[in-house]
């Protein structure tokens, strides 16, 4: 049965690559981006490649909350019901476009790049659509292998992290740890579920390409488990858990995940933010 699957930075990665997947599968497929233009090569590609798929884009920046929200507003607009929602899009340098100075990190907001795009913006993203869920519904983060213990004070803007790296880490380990945190709420109150996947380290993504000068693996290793997690049996029943598929299974994520008290002080954070 086909499904109604958004995803987030799917112009090109590991994103084009999994919407090629489900795009075969025939499902209707909404389409983030950043870039215009980018958008307009991916919806041809998809099209040319599963001419009968049903593509619906949207273009936003998701470092500016702002341009979240109003992305938010146009998909609930124009859909009454969600299946799948897959929070792929992620920065872990950080593009010349976002800043006029060499090397900032720091979004307008001041939020540090990595935490605006790999953490709250998929926050936002969740609680804003998740009455169009259906119930059944289901809610993928692109997570990571790389992640290291959480400074608050980083995530509230106080202090800049200088190690691309180590923010990065960071930024994926509380993207966890937020999904882990909803999920317990799911768990007593029902609905879509949450689940966080590592798709394989080193793929052949431009990040990696930029972040470790290496051409990476082979990308269809993570563009099938994700669309296993967007509709496969596997994770029919995964409430909360975490996907690791360099170890190809559930495992168990860094142990700050597992502290619920730490996981709440971070969603109380996110929601100040």
């Amino acid at each position: 049965m086909a499904k109604t699957i958004l995803i987030t930075g799917a112009t090109d990665g590991l994103g084009l690559a999994t919407t090629k997947r489900l795009a075969a599968d025939g499902h209707h497929l909404l389409l983030h981006g950043r870039n215009s233009e980018k958008l307009r090569l991916a919806e041809g590609s998809l099209k040319g490649f599963s001419p009968k798929v049903t593509i619906t884009c949207y273009q936003a920046d998701l470092s500016d909350p702002k341009q979240v929200l109003a992305f938010i507003t146009a998909v609930e607009s124009r859909h009454d019901a969600l299946d799948v929602i897959i929070n792929n899009a992620g920065v872990f340098t950080v593009p010349a476009s976002h800043s006029t100075q060499q090397n900032s990190t720091v979004t307008p907001d001041g939020i540090d790049l990595r935490f605006a795009v790999n953490t709250l913006a998929p926050y936002l993203i969740t609680k804003g659509l998740w009455r169009r869920l259906r119930p059944n519904g289901r809610i993928v983060n692109v997570a990571s292998a790389a992640q290291a213990p959480l400074n608050l004070a980083a995530l509230r803007g106080e202090l800049t992290l200088a190690d691309h790296f180590n923010a990065y880490a960071q930024s994926k380990l509380a993207l966890i740890m937020w999904t882990r945190h909803l999920a317990q709420i799911v768990n007593h109150t029902g609905g879509p579920q949450l689940f966080a996947i590592n798709p394989g380290s080193y793929l052949a993504t431009k990040m990696v390409k930029d972040g470790f000068n290496t051409d990476g693996r082979d990308i269809n290793t993570g563009a099938l488990i994700l669309q296993e997690a967007a509709v496969g049996e596997r994770f029919a029943s995964a409430n909360g858990e975490y996907f690791d598929n360099d170890q190809g299974g559930f495992a168990a994520p860094h142990a700050e995940a597992r502290n619920v008290q730490r996981c709440a002080e971070l969603v109380e954070i996110l929601e100040r933010l």
